[in-house]
Order: C-alpha cells, then sequence, then structure tokens
C-alpha cells in the first residue's frame, strides 16, 4: 500500500521543497496536490522529482473546473494527476433539499464527464456538512452518488464520522464508488484544541486498523492520503502517523 500525503497538511510548514524531501525519507510515495501548489505547476513538478514523489491525485474547486476548465487540466497535465477531486463547497451554496443536491450532482456528473473525455477520473471529496440529514431524512452524501453515477467518492473517513454516521456503514453500500480515501484521526473529546481536535493517525479515536482491512477489502481505493487539518507539526505528525499506519 502505498502511502500519500494531502499537502493542505503542511501549508504553514514552508518551503515546499524541504517538506518534500522529509515526506520521502518517511517512506511517502505520493502527494495530492490542492490549490496553493498550484500556482507554478512545471515548478513543482520539478520539486516533487527532485524528492522521487508523483501526484496521482488533487483536489480542484468546482469554480476552477466549471469557469476554467482548460487551465485546469493544463495544471492536471502538467502535475501527472490522474483523480481529481472536487473538495468542498462554501455554506452559502449548499443546496437544502433534494432537488437541489440532485442538481448539483448533475453539475459534478458533467465535470466528471469532460474530464473522462481526457482521460482524467473525478469524484467527490466529503466533509461533515454532506451527512446532515435533510428535512426528508435523506442524506446529501447519498444523493449525490445515486444522482451522478458517473463520479467516484474520496471518502474522508474522519469527517464520516464527525458528521454523525459510521464509515463501515458507508464502505460497505458505497464501497464500488470509492478510489481514495483521506486517512486522518480524532483525539478524544476536549483534546488537541488547539489542532482543531485532529491527531496523529494511530493516536486518536477511530480504528483505522480496521478500517485499513475494510477499504482494502471492499473499495476501488488507489490513493490513501494522509491528512491533518490544522497540526502544531507537520513534520512530525506527517512521521508519526505513517508509523503508525505500517504497524497495522
Amino acid at each position: 500500500m502505498e502511502m500519500s500525503f494531502q499537502l493542505y497538511s503542511g501549508r504553514n510548514f514552508q518551503p515546499w521543497p524541504k517538506q518534500l524531501a522529509a515526506l520521502s525519507a518517511y517512506g511517502y510515495t505520493q502527494v495530492e496536490g490542492y490549490g496553493d501548489v498550484f500556482a507554478n505547476p512545471a515548478e513543482f513538478a520539478a520539486d516533487l522529482d527532485n524528492a522521487g514523489l508523483k501526484m496521482p491525485s488533487g483536489h480542484f474547486s468546482i469554480d476552477m473546473l466549471e469557469n476554467d476548465f482548460d487551465k485546469a487540466l493544463e495544471i492536471i497535465k502538467t502535475l501527472g494527476i490522474s483523480q481529481v477531486y472536487c473538495p468542498y463547497l462554501e455554506a452559502e451554496n449548499r443546496p437544502t433539499d433534494v432537488l437541489g443536491w440532485q442538481d448539483f450532482a448533475r453539475r459534478l456528473g458533467v465535470i466528471g464527464d469532460k474530464l473522462a473525455s481526457n482521460g482524467i477520473s473525478f469524484g467527490w471529496h466529503n466533509h461533515d456538512f454532506e451527512f446532515a440529514a435533510l428535512a426528508d431524512g435523506q442524506i446529501p452524501m447519498a444523493i449525490m452518488l445515486d444522482a451522478a453515477p458517473n463520479i467516484s467518492w474520496e471518502a474522508d473517513i474522519a469527517w464520516i464520522v464527525v458528521g454523525g454516521q459510521d464509515p463501515f456503514d458507508w464502505i460497505e453500500k458505497y464501497g464500488d464508488r470509492i478510489t481514495a480515501i483521506h486517512v486522518k484521526d480524532r483525539a478524544p473529546e476536549g483534546e488537541n484544541i488547539d489542532q482543531d481536535g485532529w491527531c496523529d493517525v494511530g493516536a486518536g479515536t477511530i480504528n483505522w486498523s480496521a478500517l485499513l482491512d475494510s477499504v482494502k477489502s471492499k473499495t476501488n481505493t488507489t490513493i490513501y492520503a494522509v491528512e491533518h487539518d490544522n497540526p502544531a507539526d507537520a513534520f512530525s505528525f506527517a512521521k508519526n502517523s505513517i508509523e503508525n499506519i505500517k504497524s497495522y
């Protein structure tokens, strides 16, 4: 199992070349890109080569994918990305009913078709808001996956838990749609407040040993991206997490 690192975790610990070299030394072979690292894709591609890393996946906003597709495609090709995930929807733009979420899913489906015609796969990356039940009890994440059968899913396991859902249930039902996961952990309630409640993978409340077994056996996951939304030290987080994962 090759391990990736979501570079958003290291946004506050520049410069990138130093981080990339450290990630490679810790045993990561891949990274997952996001907006800030796409400013100069050719330069970043060179930094990746120097560190011996690849970037098979990346997060791109729906705004860029819908309104500046050619620029997104140029970045994707320059960095060798083969799997694109749309990562977020601002609160004011989130649908509030079933029809709204179905319409949003259709927008994702259009993007998926455009990327597929260029040999790139496309999916949605969840947070917790997609698991908040609507007035009729339906769950937006399920609505999206059902309404856009051509998109995949990068399942952020910890956000599923924060959203009050059981990740094993979602893996069981939608495993064939899951092509990537975020490997992150939640500290016990009340701990790591300065890190927004996140912690090193393997040091928290999520049963990663069992989850990784389930993901490997029941999904189509090829990307295992380690992430922490607000680490006190991205270097120690990256090192401790991959060491813990390797022990499973």
